[in-house]
């Protein structure tokens, strides 16, 4: 990753410290979590995302503040291929180092994918009292996202791997001892590349006076990435090929397929925080 992960911890670290004097707070999110893709065949379902935040809002008028913190985010979603039975090619090379084509079908094919991110934002509030200890807040700004950890459960009904060797016009489908042929029950785990990207942010809300040096805000949020988080160099066959045995195949991922696939974040949702003044 490009960005280092302890140099910006230190820097919101430095930076919370220098505003002791200004409005701490604590919150989470819930709602919808989505990495987008454009990977064809495949869909995605079940989409959660949720994040914990601390951080501080220094106010430059009664009016206009600037705000920062660390934020940990975690989504949750399904993808699989849009037919229950699909296929995906992509080239490979086995011990001898002759070139084919990889064939993988599959039968029931489901991804369980769970994404851990650190978020670092940076936004612009503007708050104005609306009635007596309740203010109506807007925030807009940008955040760092670096994704820590993004994983995946994949199973399959049944999966086969078949061979086409172009150099010598040979199909091979049967040859399980050489990785070519099938399995059923398939699982395995395995885990996407990434690198961070930017993202922005909008919350709308209002805070509720909840005592003289404390309030609660609830808001709505949005949150849209741009770039792709998806970092890898090569394709790679969305189940890898095992040049020893039909079994113990490593599970890339749907994404992996397409080393170009634009992967990003958005989520939506609900925010609730603690402001401690």
């Amino acid at each position: 990753m490009n960005f280092s992960l302890k140099n910006a911890i230190w820097g919101v670290a430095l930076l919370i410290s220098q505003g002791i004097s200004a409005q701490l707070y604590v919150g989470v999110q819930s709602g919808i979590g989505n990495i987008q893709n454009d990977v064809s065949e495949t869909s995605t379902g079940n989409r959660l995302g949720a994040a914990v935040k601390v951080g501080y809002i220094y106010s430059l008028t009664n009016h206009i503040g600037i705000g920062t913190g660390l934020e940990f985010s975690q989504y949750k979603q399904e993808a699989s291929l849009i037919n229950n039975t699909g296929t995906l090619s992509s080239y490979q090379v086995d011990p001898s180092t002759s070139a084919f084509v990889y064939d993988v079908t599959t039968t029931n094919y489901n991804e369980k994918q769970t994404l851990h991110a650190l978020q670092i934002p940076l936004f612009v509030q503007y708050k104005t009292n609306i009635n007596k200890g309740i203010d109506f807040n807007f925030r807009a700004g940008a955040k760092y996202f670096l994704p820590l950890k993004y994983k995946m459960e994949a199973k399959a009904d049944y999966v086969n791997g078949t061979a086409y060797y172009p150099d010598v016009n040979l199909y091979i489908d049967d040859l399980p001892e050489y990785g070519f042929g099938g399995q059923g029950n398939y699982t395995a785990t395995g885990e996407y590349d990434t690198k961070g990207v930017f993202m922005s942010m909008f919350e709308l809300g209002f805070t509720f006076d909840m005592g003289v040096k404390n309030s609660l805000y609830a808001a709505m949020f949005l949150e849209n990435g741009y770039g792709s988080i998806l970092d890898q160099k090569d394709d790679k066959s969305f189940i890898g090929y095992n040049p020893n045995s039909v079994s113990d195949r490593k599970a890339n991922g749907l994404y992996s397929a397409d080393k170009d696939a634009k992967l990003r974040p958005v989520a939506f949702g609900i925010t609730l925080g603690w402001n401690f003044k």
